[in-house]
């Protein structure tokens, strides 16, 4: 039996030839009423044309399609391009990736003419802190204990370690751990490090006999060890049992582990002591935190007297003002750019310089293998830190105009005569310690950088508007001590640095735009002045509620009538 053709409308009912391969529907349909031949050529079509379909038909024939779909589709791309001129090819350029370049200077020329003639801006500092706390304001309500304190049960030696702030942070943790296990503090004693190189003792920053009276009657303080004890160990500290206690440390870990060897060996050192206490602790051990930090901690006289002198000349200066200023901390010195591996403009100066900085502070943590560094990411990501141009437009953004005194809290700053100069010019009434002292007042503190920051803290402290621009243990501290005198609110502004870095970058925003984002960055500072702590949240920072006690409204009208 013959098979038959399955061509359909072929008009033939002959027998067909054997089963060819399977064709395209395209050219099944393709033989013509004429003997069915297959005819690949159509009238009207080019000679390329022809070919690529003579070439096809062999190709699908042989059923080669697969293998030489590739090499059909490059050909084809091969002789689209030899059709197209390359004269008028469309030129294709690259954008850098957000964030991988610097462009504050370009945003600050484009924006610097409607900036300079803005005259909309309300007096900021006198109208920035709207927001307040809905059930009363805070005071401050640590109690001191009046009764004896029982026998110690043993000597506590500690280590203080990093910069002056950190070394608070030891100092106050200390405190709240010798009392709790009843034991005697020696006065904490300074590590020496590497970056802050600062010799200082304890007793040349604080006021070591007003901060063992204040304590007096919640924890011993002493300022060395007797020499009875000091004979177990052959006088040597070294011979003493020294705990290496793990960041965060819960106060049961400090009775379970630490007191029954304190009571054995009656003289135990912990080195290194920051941030070996949990911030999650009970109120006992809060309040001595509080104590320490908020009551028992005073700079030293020379110190304070300084301090406060330069507080006293920035409310004159500003009387225009009602003696209210502004202080920024600024942390744009040599190391904090070279850590933050962020790129500015510089150049290759820059590069070099930073190189240098981080294998002479960080030998070789930079350039472990496998290690990559992003720096339009870190930026992007909020990381890097504000430079001084940033720090004027963001200020200008909020409405401080060109008339606002401003103390500048920094150590020395990079390449200061080029990244200063754009600050000066959108702040011509800034100050700094340098600036509001003569030499002769800032020598004894000139080269000790840990003396020198507390002067800074002194001046921001008592600053209407405090600006911290990257944040570590000193606008921390501060955020919390002003706290604790403002009635809880700490008059700071905290930016959102990742939207900041998003505004830096867009060559196209305009000054009525970048003011909006900006006002908006302060009303939500200001929004977040009252801040209750959580559980984990550092009570240096958030002293309310277990350093402060809420005033209501009738307690506010007593208090107003009384004076």
């Amino acid at each position: 039996m013959h098979a038959k053709n399955r061509l359909p409308g072929s008009g033939h009912n002959t027998p067909s030839p054997p089963a060819s391969p399977l064709r395209s529907p395209r050219y099944r349909h393709s033989r013509s009423s004429k003997g069915g031949r297959f005819t690949p050529f159509q009238p009207g079509r080019t000679l390329a044309h022809r070919l690529a379909w003579l070439l096809l038909s062999v190709l699908l024939r042989r059923q080669g399609i697969f293998l030489f779909a590739p090499l059909i589709y490059i050909s084809g791309m091969l002789l689209y391009m030899g059709t197209v001129s390359f004269d008028g090819a469309p030129i294709i350029t690259h954008r850098p990736a957000p964030g991988s370049v610097y462009r504050s200077p370009q945003l600050y020329a484009k924006l610097r003419p409607e900036m300079d003639a803005d005259n909309s801006s309300a007096d900021a500092i006198s109208t920035i802190w709207k927001n307040s706390y809905k059930g009363g304001q805070w005071r401050p309500c640590v109690n001191k204990s009046s009764g004896g304190l029982p026998e110690s049960n043993g000597y506590i030696y500690v280590e203080a370690n990093g910069g002056l702030n950190q070394q608070r942070t030891s100092i106050c943790n200390a405190v709240a751990v010798a009392g709790y296990l009843n034991a005697t503090l020696v006065i904490p004693n300074f590590h020496y490090h590497s970056i802050w190189r600062d010799p200082s003792k304890f007793k040349d920053i604080y006021d070591e006999e007003y901060f063992v009276h204040t304590l007096e009657n919640d924890v011993r303080v002493v300022n060395k060890i007797p020499g009875y004890v000091m004979e177990r160990f052959d006088h040597n500290l070294s011979n003493v049992y020294n705990f290496r206690v793990k960041a965060w440390s819960s106060v049961q870990y400090y009775k379970d582990a630490v007191l029954p060897k304190l009571l054995e060996e009656k003289l135990i050192r912990i080195s290194p002591f920051a941030n070996r206490l949990s911030f999650d602790a009970p109120p006992p051990v809060q309040r001595l935190r509080c104590m320490a930090n908020y009551e028992a901690l005073r700079f030293s006289s020379p110190i304070l007297t300084l301090g406060e002198t330069l507080v006293a000349r920035m409310k004159e200066r500003s009387a225009n003002s009602g003696g209210k200023y502004v202080s920024v901390h600024l942390r744009f010195e040599e190391d904090m750019v070279a850590f933050s591996c962020c790129v500015f403009d510089g150049g290759e100066q820059e590069k070099e310089d930073m190189k240098a900085a981080r294998e002479r502070g960080w030998k070789g943590k930079f350039t472990k293998p496998g290690r990559v560094i992003r720096p339009g990411a870190i930026r992007i990501n909020g990381k890097c830190p504000l430079t001084p141009l940033e720090v004027g437009l963001m200020l200008r953004g909020m409405g401080f105009d060109n008339s606002t005194y401003i103390y500048l809290a920094s150590g020395k700053i990079y390449d200061a005569e080029r990244t200063m100069a754009p600050l000066f010019e959108m702040f011509p009434n800034m100050q700094t310690k340098e600036m509001l002292t003569s030499p002769e007042e800032l020598a004894p503190f000139k080269n000790f950088s840990s003396r020198m920051a507390a002067i800074d803290y002194t001046v921001c402290l008592h600053s209407e508007v405090f600006v911290t621009t990257q944040g570590g243990n000193f606008p921390h501290f501060l955020m919390g001590h002003r706290r604790y005198l403002y009635g809880g609110h700490s008059k700071t502004i905290r930016p959102d640095k990742r939207k900041l870095a998003l505004l830096f970058d867009n060559p196209n925003v305009g000054w009525k735009n970048f003011k909006r984002q900006m006002l908006s960055i302060r009303s939500h500072s200001d929004s977040k002045g009252f801040e209750l702590k959580r559980p984990n949240d550092s009570i240096y920072t958030f002293p309310c509620p277990d350093c402060m006690c809420r005033t209501n409204k009738s307690e506010e009208k007593r208090s107003a009538s009384a004076t």
